[in-house]
């Protein structure tokens, strides 16, 4: 404790492989003074009893390029630190044992040509030829990863404090915690206490610091509450055995088989089984790792169902025994993960500006280690992380986290159903429903199907009803026949309704009313010039709640980082001179709002505080006007307070669906009230409520953008195609695109792309899909794909698709209503005539 420095550039808490890869990738980019700080010894917390597994190929490209990272960097620390990780390169399989998991199987390896990863799909004579000692019978295939393999968890630990340290890094154990000092919402010091009696006079020694990285793991929640904030960690048991010594050789390949929700690997020739059983159990303490290298006793019965897995894996295990008997192992190791709600990492500042978190280690933890050592580091010395990492951003949760409740059941539903296939667009149901819009009953009683995001239960699709939409008329009876629709094959089929069709025709021909109550929306005071800086378009535009003045302006934007990337994709309607309302994606509100504080601007988050019910349509005007006597003849990109009922609302002349209409904000109290009046009002015209999956579908054929699919921080405006949206002194220093967002026509429609798949360009893998789904009014499989800028319209690419390569037409863009008279309609003026 004597030699604690007073003050520290960073202070790093806990030594597991987080806070020692953080550490060390920091000094790496010029931070050398940092402490790094552990109650016990270095990797006592949960990093010890790791099982060590590095499996590169992930769900998604970011998880995937972080631990190729580590993949890359671990061989390399004996060299670099002197000291061995532990690692043993052998190569990894990957086992399907249904045609499910085979489809599973092939999509990721399609994947994985675009991003570089060695990989061969086996049949299940070339899976035995790996690995004779497996029992294939069952097998339909695998996946072989020759770059995949294990490692010492605690020798990894301490190869990466080594490296930190030889940079500069001071590392303290036996040091404890005790608290976060906050002033005015920002860290100011931390104090601790040596377990050697060492302290100041008050027992305390005091750091003073602005950088704090919370890397406590299953003690990240405790850490977090210091300084008041929300970190949703939830230790849950998980357990592995290792067979005692039978001649297992050490190049032996990693196994998952998770159909049999079982893995294994060798360790000093047994084998070491594991598996994410269906029924865990949390580690219920308010301490957590209080005491170093922390087990709980052997729970057999619970491990029976993945021993039993693994012998009818491989055969050679039987004589072990049945798996009741602890004794029968050479070690037993039960002991606490760190879990999140969705099973993903915890990273980046929170709300307390200055704290960082990097936890939430749980399944892929030690295989990332060293690229979420490397995104920590870039995002707190240069402002970003080269990679987008929204799925791991702690600011993904909002309020509705702080429940225990609701983070142990979400936590406990990732674990049991890790191994289980994620087929896009399949909703969890854990701690459901939370957050319900005013109207939610109404979407009940119709039967409507829901989802589930950041909380919030939303619509995705209403079945066919005898009061909905009855007067779809014979016009829309024949268009309904002219683009037709069949369930589209593989995975996209599992997530379709014929009702989806009918939503988005009634939309196109009388309207849609949709409850977009879920959207987040941010009250910003300050000056303009403080939001324009952020902001690529131009905000500072004349304000007047009158109609006559033409109303409020609304103004598409991009919020852009140094490198111009995007940040976040909103909308901002200017209220008064020094206050502005932004709308932006339902889950982005947690992360919208830290990036505008971070500017200066005051924000406060209003969400709950509104209803919000979208009308599109060309019949909206006539739905509306029967409800108000207040002009609504103000244009596109303008917004106005009106009365519609008795309702107040603040009507926005804007769409996602590329129709006709306003979104409708009124208080909360007030939302039933106003969806019961436009029901009303609207069902005589041919109007029907409509979900989320039609938005997406007339969102596609618009060419509106998705933040965090075809826009993330990694692509800029002009890539994107959204270059209209940014004003001419911005544009000028943005960089030259050297890829842009290519919409494509795939040849046949029963080929729907759900993200992700593969996009070949004359024969080599050139990019993934950012988002695809069926445009029901144009009657074409749609997809959006980021392709080499001299790529040109009419040119022909394959996309894997369901297994197999399908050919698609590059097109321009948007394919429906491509001049945007019907954005822009002005209905009034033929009902004047």
């Amino acid at each position: 404790m004597s030699q604690l420095p007073a003050d520290a550039r960073a202070v790093v808490i806990g030594g597991g492989v987080a806070g020692c890869s953080v550490a060390y990738h920091l000094a790496r980019l010029g931070w050398t003074d940092v402490i790094l700080v552990e109650r016990h010894h270095l990797t006592e917390g949960t990093t010890w009893h790791s099982a060590g597994f590095v499996g590169q190929l992930r769900s998604t490209v970011t998880q995937t390029r972080m631990i190729m990272y580590s993949a890359g960097l671990y061989p390399e620390l004996r060299e670099l630190t002197g000291l061995d990780p532990g690692w043993h390169g052998v190569g990894g399989l990957r086992l399907a044992t249904t045609p499910e998991r085979m489809e599973e199987l092939l999509r990721q390896a399609g994947a994985a040509e675009t991003y570089g990863l060695d990989l061969e799909v086996l049949d299940p004579r070339g899976t035995h030829d790996r690995l004779p000692l497996l029992e294939v019978g069952d097998v339909l295939g695998s996946l072989w990863l020759p770059g995949d393999g294990w490692l010492d968890p605690a020798r990894l630990g301490h190869a990466l404090a080594e490296g930190a340290r030889a940079l500069g890094v001071r590392i303290f154990t036996g040091v404890e915690v005790t608290g976060i000092d906050v002033h005015d919402g920002r860290v100011t010091a931390v104090r601790l206490r040596g377990e050697d009696g060492e302290h100041s006079e008050d027992g305390e020694h005091v750091v003073r610091t602005e950088t704090v990285v919370n890397a406590a793991g299953a003690a990240a929640g405790v850490v977090g509450r210091m300084a008041g904030a929300d970190i949703p960690i939830v230790p849950i048991k998980h357990q592995y055995v290792v067979t005692p010594a039978s001649g297992v050789p050490a190049e032996t390949p990693t196994v998952r088989d998770p159909d049999n929700i079982v893995y294994f690997r060798e360790e000093d020739g047994g084998i070491l089984v594991g598996g994410y059983i269906r029924s865990p159990q949390v580690w219920d303490t308010d301490r957590p790792l209080s005491e170093p290298r922390t087990l709980f006793t052997p729970d057999m019965p619970k491990f029976r169902e993945s021993w039993d897995s693994a012998v009818r894996r491989v055969p050679s295990l039987k004589p072990v025994g049945a798996g009741d008997d602890p004794a029968a192992f050479r070690k037993v190791v039960h002991g606490p993960e760190a879990f999140t709600p969705d099973g993903e990492f915890l990273l980046g500042e929170t709300a307390v500006a200055g704290l960082w978190v990097a936890a939430g280690f749980c399944v892929h933890g030690l295989a990332a280690a060293g690229g979420v050592g490397k995104v920590m580091a870039e995002w707190i010395v240069e402002g970003a992380p080269e990679y987008d990492v929204f799925g791991m951003d702690v600011r993904r949760f909002g309020s509705y986290a702080r429940s225990a409740h609701w983070a142990r059941a979400r936590a406990l539903d990732s674990y049991s159903t890790y191994y289980d296939i994620v087929y896009p667009g399949e909703e969890r149901t854990a701690a459901r429903p939370l957050r319900r819009s005013p109207a939610w009953v109404r979407h009940e009683a119709l039967g409507a199907t829901f989802g589930e995001k950041a909380g919030w239960e939303r619509a995705n699709w209403y079945p066919p009803t005898p009061d909905a939409g009855t007067a779809h008329s014979a016009q829309s009876a024949q268009a309904a026949q002219a683009v037709r629709t069949v369930r589209p094959r593989g995975w996209a089929g599992r997530v379709w309704s014929p009702a989806i069709r009918e939503e988005c025709l009634a939309t196109r021909d009388a309207a849609g009313l949709f409850d977009q109550t879920s959207f987040a929306k941010l009250e910003i005071s300050g000056s303009v010039a403080d939001l324009e800086r952020l902001a690529g378009n131009a905000l500072d535009r004349p304000v007047s709640a009158e109609v006559s003045a033409r109303g409020y302006p609304v103004v598409y934007t991009q919020l852009l980082n140094e490198r111009g990337g995007i940040e976040a994709d909103v909308t901002v309607t200017r209220l008064a001179e020094d206050r502005f309302r932004l709308v932006t994606g339902t889950a982005f509100g947690v992360h919208d709002a830290a990036l505008l504080r971070r500017h200066g601007l005051a924000v406060a988050d209003v969400t709950s505080a509104y209803a919000c019910y979208c009308l599109w349509g060309p019949r909206a005007y006539e739905i509306l006007a029967s409800l108000t006597d207040d002009d609504l003849t103000f244009g596109y990109l303008r917004a106005a307070e009106i009365s519609v009922g008795h309702v107040p609302v603040l009507a926005l002349r804007v769409t996602f669906v590329g129709e006709f209409g306003w979104e409708l904000y009124c208080p909360s109290e007030y939302g039933l009230t106003l969806w019961d009046s436009l029901m009303e009002a609207g069902l005589p015209h041919g109007m029907r409520p409509a979900g989320y999956r039609a938005l997406d579908s007339l969102r596609l054929e618009k060419g509106y953008r998705v933040w965090g699919l075809d826009v993330t921080p990694e692509t800029t405006p002009l890539e994107a195609g959204l270059g209209f949206a940014v004003r001419p002194e911005r544009r000028a220093a943005l960089p030259s695109p050297r890829v842009a967002l290519r919409c494509l026509v795939l040849d046949d429609e029963r080929d729907v792309c759900q993200g992700g798949e593969p996009l070949r360009l004359d024969g080599r893998p050139v990019s993934r899909v950012t988002s695809g789904g069926f445009g029901h009014r144009v009657g074409r499989s749609i997809a959006y794909a980021y392709l080499p800028v001299e790529v040109e319209p009419g040119e022909r690419v394959e996309i894997g698709v369901n297994g197999r390569r399908v050919g698609a037409t590059i097109n321009r863009e948007p394919l429906y209503d491509p001049e945007g008279a019907r954005v822009r309609a002005e209905p009034w003026a033929a009902a004047d005539r």
